[in-house]
């Protein structure tokens, strides 16, 4: 494998990662503007199964997940 491969695997990588990203922030803003009331729903790994999940707690993933995100993307 060439260097310059490696260079386009990892461009590749960042923005896929990127965009990750950018769809969290985007479900992030959306659970932080649901009114309280509102019911959330978390969808099963591999399955297309919903169960109802607790708002903050799901808020709070995200942030982690998101966490998660940018800290992979700096490490690259």
């Amino acid at each position: 494998m060439s260097s310059n491969d490696n260079f386009e695997g990892q461009s590749a990588l960042k923005e896929e990662l990127n965009k990750k990203i950018k769809e969290q922030k985007i479900v992030l803003d959306e659970l932080s503007n649901l009114k309280k009331t509102r019911k959330v729903y978390i969808q099963q790994r591999n399955s297309n199964i919903f169960f109802l999940a607790d708002r903050s707690q799901t808020l709070s993933s995200c942030k982690k997940e998101l966490d998660n995100m940018k800290k992979e993307l700096q490490d690259l």
